[in-house]
């Protein structure tokens, strides 16, 4: 292989190494075998291209071309022209690929589901990097700098990734495959002005190479970038403000797929930590509405639900959408009888606020927004579609004030069927404290109502503190943990709540939204991005999704809610709103760090913390056998490959001295061999040029030997003087003894460091490179005279008038 084709490889296999570490961002890894196909077809055509030879910028270009061809075949097959070319059809439904990619990233939680726009951006910005990487590294033979998008890649992925304890593998995968690279580069380069010592290794004879020993330049630059490279991949994403865990930062501040801010406004990102909302000096607004509604303390404006939950995360049903009816089916288990007042609100979004979801009242009864909006029946959710957004739009919704009453929900009974399958599982690593703690706080309940108050009334009884500093998170260790110190904010609540509600067979999930916002003088109302929330929703049959408001000064807990406790726990009364009191007695604070659990596609923090819908270490993208078996991999590689030289010279000192199978040399040129080796290891370096005798001199002058080593050192001299002159020379007898005796010598005379490095990176095993490359250059040449002897030799014209010329 020449050492043009060898950094095209390595300036591939970089990129992919690169690449790997963007897999814990997904929850499938399809998408990343296509990534590497495309890389791999991308740097065989610039290797051919160069090979023609073109010019550099069209084989970039022509690179680029053949890359957007495959691209179209995987993702606009149906609009290409012919099912190839990028027609405008073609370039039309891939850019609404992309759009709806940049929404989805939006939308979803790490690690995301594989969407066809999350896959054009992955696969997409990989074979980009690759491009870039194998266009500076191999077209423009400067790999140093092809460091830099890997780098970009690598630092996009360890900022949005959760910071789990596999991010140092990523790291140590996509550093590898750089210095692979630069490695390369440097073999390349080297190779076009001779060895790295002075003198090659000998065609005949049995002397290494002379000259000093010092490493030429290229290597030392190469060995400079390569480190100054990895320590800056290091340290970057340290110092890059934190991206969260969202796929994207639409926040600005670190929110990843939560509710954040950005430039000073905020957009609701349902999956991402939320305290950077308290640390800004605004409670900027999001959105403003007026309505006719009799109670505004219960304008509650949901966005989602999360109704699954397997004890990392919880996330809301993958269901499809449909176009949103002109009146929105009735909600689920409601009954006729069941009091409601309609309410008209008329609603004006910020236009920071970027999300593609609409908050609503709940439940609505129609909903009149421009754009591209579609209905989520399940979750009664409003989606965009193919990029749309919320930002600035003005839309109103009726909705239901519904007033059930205590003895109606009393009376619900146990729900059954699908809802009470699907809204009560809890995962098996739910610890057993929270149904305990459930059981224990609803003793004496006698109906679901009655155990659903008393959760509610167990978290607002004043046992527990509003406290955002606390870890946040939202698994079954965070809930634990959350029972166990009875700190933390509305995420806490709200997804404790659920659970326990759910290890009472009560249907249970988590809304995703704001609390009603603050009154303004003329009337209406603003939303802020400290008024985001998370509240509970208990089902009950004939009543339907009700919400309880168990975070205290958060809100405002229902009327049906506030009655007397049946627990016999020691739980007060609480009848008192929620809302925010200007000096509460358990004032929330202010937490400086978002915890790196925020999982649920949907989610908001109370306001003023961290949203998780993840408890759990996170995904990782690789599966734990396949994660513990690339890590037993690169252990074995991170020890093999710095013994390899020691290996090789400890086989090859057994072979010469007679441990193993003979050289063809014979025992005496061998042992002669092995001593100049061993002197070599030592800092004695050979010299072809010398006599025997003249050699041994030298040895044992600057190896320091004497007595008995500088005896065995002349005894081997003069057994080789008689192998090459004498003309019936004495069998050798005792070489592989004298041998040893002058290595034992020269580790005793040497100091610590030259013994270690003998020891472990022998300088003679230089000679390994030489027969490898020697091999190569053997193989290469038996390949050219098979491939001449396959063509045939050209036809010749006879010359006019010749013999048998007609």
């Amino acid at each position: 292989m020449s050492g043009r084709a060898r950094l095209t490889v390595c300036a591939a296999l970089a990129s992919v190494l690169a690449a790997f570490s963007l897999l814990p961002l997904t929850s499938d890894s399809g998408w990343f075998f296509q990534a590497v196909l495309l890389v791999c077809v991308q740097s065989a055509v610039g290797a051919g291209a160069r090979r023609v030879p073109l010019a550099r910028p069209l084989t970039v270009l022509v690179q680029a071309v053949v890359s957007l061809v495959v691209v179209t075949m995987i993702f606009a097959s149906h609009q290409a022209l012919g099912g190839i070319l990028p027609g405008p059809q073609a370039v039309e439904h891939m850019n609404q690929v992309v759009q709806d990619g940049l929404t989805d990233v939006s939308n979803f939680a790490i690690p995301a589901p594989v969407t066809p726009g999350i896959k054009i951006l992955l696969v997409g910005g990989v074979v980009l990097v690759g491009l870039a990487v194998d266009a500076i590294a191999v077209t423009y033979n400067s790999a140093a700098p092809a460091g830099l998008p890997l780098l970009a890649l690598y630092s996009i992925a360890a900022g949005l990734a959760d910071g789990g304890g596999a991010s140092w593998l990523y790291f140590l995968v996509a550093g590898l495959g750089y210095l692979v690279l630069l490695l390369a580069e440097g073999r390349d380069r080297l190779s076009r002005w001779g060895r790295v010592f002075s003198s090659g290794p000998p065609s005949t004879g049995w002397a290494g190479p002379g000259g000093q020993g010092s490493r030429p330049a290229p290597i030392r630059g190469a060995r400079s970038i390569g480190v100054l490279a990895l320590g800056i991949a290091l340290v970057a994403p340290l110092a890059l403000p934190s991206l969260g865990s969202g796929l994207l930062d639409t926040s600005g501040h670190g929110g990843g797929n939560g509710i954040g801010g950005r430039g000073g406004g905020g957009a609701v990102n349902l999956v991402a930590a939320l305290q950077d909302n308290l640390n800004q000096p605004d409670n900027h607004a999001v959105l403003t509405y007026r309505t006719n509604a009799a109670d505004t303390s219960g304008m509650y404006l949901r966005i989602a639900a999360l109704d699954k939950f397997d004890g990392k995360e919880w996330s809301p049903s993958n269901l499809p959408t449909e176009t949103i009816p002109q009146v929105l089916p009735q909600p689920q288990g409601m009954a006729a009888d069941v009091r409601y007042k309609a309410a008209t609100t008329q609603v004006q979004v910020d236009d920071s606020y970027v999300q593609g979801l609409l908050p609503v009242p709940f439940p609505a009864l129609s909903v009149s927004a421009p754009g591209d909006w579609k209905f989520q029946p399940e979750g009664r959710m409003i989606v965009g579609e193919h990029g749309q957004t919320a930002s600035g739009v003005r839309y109103t919704v009726t909705s239901m004030e519904v007033q059930p009453t205590a003895a109606q929900l009393a009376d619900a009974g146990k729900a059954t069927g699908r809802i009470a399958k699907q809204y009560t599982q809890v995962p098996d690593s739910l610890p057993p404290v929270v149904k305990q703690t459930a059981l224990q706080v609803t003793r004496g309940a006698t109906s679901d109502y009655q155990r659903a108050v008393d959760l509610q009334r167990y978290f607002t009884s004043g046992q527990f503190v509003y406290n955002t500093q606390a870890k946040a998170g939202t698994g079954v260790d965070a809930i634990a943990r959350f029972l166990q110190t009875k700190e933390g904010f509305c995420v806490h609540f709200a997804f404790t709540m659920a659970a326990m509600a759910r290890t009472l067979d009560i249907p249970a999930r988590v809304a995703i939204g704001f609390t009603p916002g603050s009154l303004n003088p003329d009337g209406s109302m603003t939303v802020g991005l400290k008024d985001a929330h998370a509240w509970p929703e208990l089902y009950f049959p004939g009543i339907g999704w009700t919400r309880f408001e168990p975070t205290p000064y958060r809100g405002t807990a229902p009327d049906y809610t506030q009655t007397p406790s049946t627990g016999s726990g020691d739980n007060q009364q609480d009848l008192t709103p929620h809302t925010a009191a200007p000096n509460p007695t358990a004032s929330p604070t202010t937490a400086p760090t978002c915890a790196p659990e925020n999982r649920a596609p949907a989610q908001g923090d109370c306001g003023q913390a961290a949203v998780t819908a993840g408890g759990g270490s996170g995904g990782s993208g690789l599966g734990g056998a396949a994660q513990a078996g690339l890590i037993v991999l690169l252990a074995l590689l991170v020890l093999l490959v710095p013994a390899t030289p020691a290996l090789w010279r400890r086989r090859r000192r057994h072979r010469r001295l007679g441990g193993g199978r003979r050289l063809p040399e014979g025992p005496t040129l061998a042992a002669w061999r092995e001593l100049l080796d061993t002197g070599w290891d030592f800092g004695v370096l050979p010299e072809e040029s010398e006599t025997p005798r003249r050699a041994t001199a030298r040895l044992v002058r600057e190896g320091g030997l004497d007595g008995p080593a500088a005896e065995a050192a002349a005894r081997v001299a003069t057994a080789v003087e008689q192998t090459l002159y004498a003309p019936d020379p004495a069998p050798p007898q005792g070489l592989s003894a004298d041998v040893e005796k002058v290595r034992a010598g020269l580790r005793a005379s040497a100091g610590r460091r030259t013994r270690l490095r003998a020891a472990l990176l022998p300088r003679s095993s230089a000679r390994l490179l030489w027969a490898l490359s020697a091999r190569r250059r053997a193989v290469t040449a038996r390949l050219s005279a098979g491939a001449s002897r396959l063509v045939p030799p050209p036809l010749r014209r006879r010359p006019a008038g010749s013999a048998g010329s007609a």
